[in-house]
């Protein structure tokens, strides 16, 4: 049994202290922590994460999927304490954005201002996700692409993940397989994400901005080692922890994150927001 508020070894499934495994992944460059967008027990999850790392080292930033690359100069002045909460949402355009109550990731912002560490924007511009799923990416002239290189492309294994996980629907007609070419759109769409994460925490890295950046997105972006944690192993980035939280009693999923977090439940999701987008 895997009891709740401990973790275990996402290979054995065996425990692991809290502060052996904090220790252990501190000497990474890349700590991704994965979640479910509505749930607030999630984003505490993160934030404790988030709060045990910096107590083994200070030169840290954290990345985050719900902004893109062009609000980098909006984080940075909300870090440096000169937007008040309102301003910095307005400003970012969460309610064009992102889809999900800011109240869910306040606390992390909150955390970086407070500890003054770099706040990433991760994500790159949503027509370019859909042209590139449209489209593929050697219609997409250089220029255009938003700061990002090429992905590599998905292996058989991905695919396979992504299409049980969506069921094939989420295309322009269901796909019958994994395989089927019906499916290659929304795993061109998925791959652009993957891709723009992983291209952006590679840069933030090589620009010295911290020594480990910590990814803060969907756990569909790195699971099992696919997605984000694949593209950053092409840019030369292969030290990369998957950190990922759990709502099962059993670990029955080997290899799917590098540690496993037990959630002690109930699910704590966040109301539906309705907006005009």
């Amino acid at each position: 049994m895997h009891a709740a508020g401990t973790w275990a070894d996402g290979q054995t499934g065996r425990p692991i202290a809290h502060a052996e495994l904090m220790a252990r992944v501190a000497s990474r460059r890349v700590v991704l922590l994965g979640e479910t967008h509505d749930r607030f027990d999630i984003h505490r999850w993160q934030l404790h994460v988030c709060a045990g790392l910096l107590a083994h080292r200070s030169d840290i930033a954290l990345g985050f999927e719900m902004f893109p690359r062009r609000c980098q100069p909006v984080l940075d002045r909300w870090v440096a304490g000169e937007l008040d909460v309102p301003s910095f949402l307005e400003l970012v355009e969460w309610n064009n954005v992102w889809r999900f109550d800011p109240e869910l990731y306040l606390p992390l912002f909150h955390f970086c201002r407070q500890s003054r560490l770099p706040m990433l924007a991760l994500n790159c511009e949503r027509p370019l996700v859909t042209r590139v799923g449209h489209e593929g990416w050697d219609a997409i002239p250089e220029n255009e692409r938003d700061g990002l290189t090429p992905s590599v492309p998905a292996s058989p294994a991905y695919r396979q993940h992504l299409f049980a996980i969506t069921g094939g629907v989420r295309t322009d007609r269901a796909a019958q397989s994994a395989e089927d070419p019906a499916f290659d759109r929304f795993v061109r769409a998925q791959q652009t994400w993957d891709r723009a994460f992983a291209v952006n925490i590679a840069k933030a890295l090589k620009a010295k901005r911290a020594g480990l950046v910590i990814g803060i997105m969907g756990r569909g972006h790195m699971d099992f080692g696919h997605g984000t944690p694949f593209q950053l192993a092409d840019l030369g980035i292969h030290d990369a922890a998957i950190l990922l939280p759990s709502d099962e009693p059993a670990f029955s999923t080997p290899g799917i994150g590098d540690a496993i977090f037990r959630l002690p439940g109930p699910p704590n999701r966040a109301a539906p927001i309705n907006r005009n987008i």
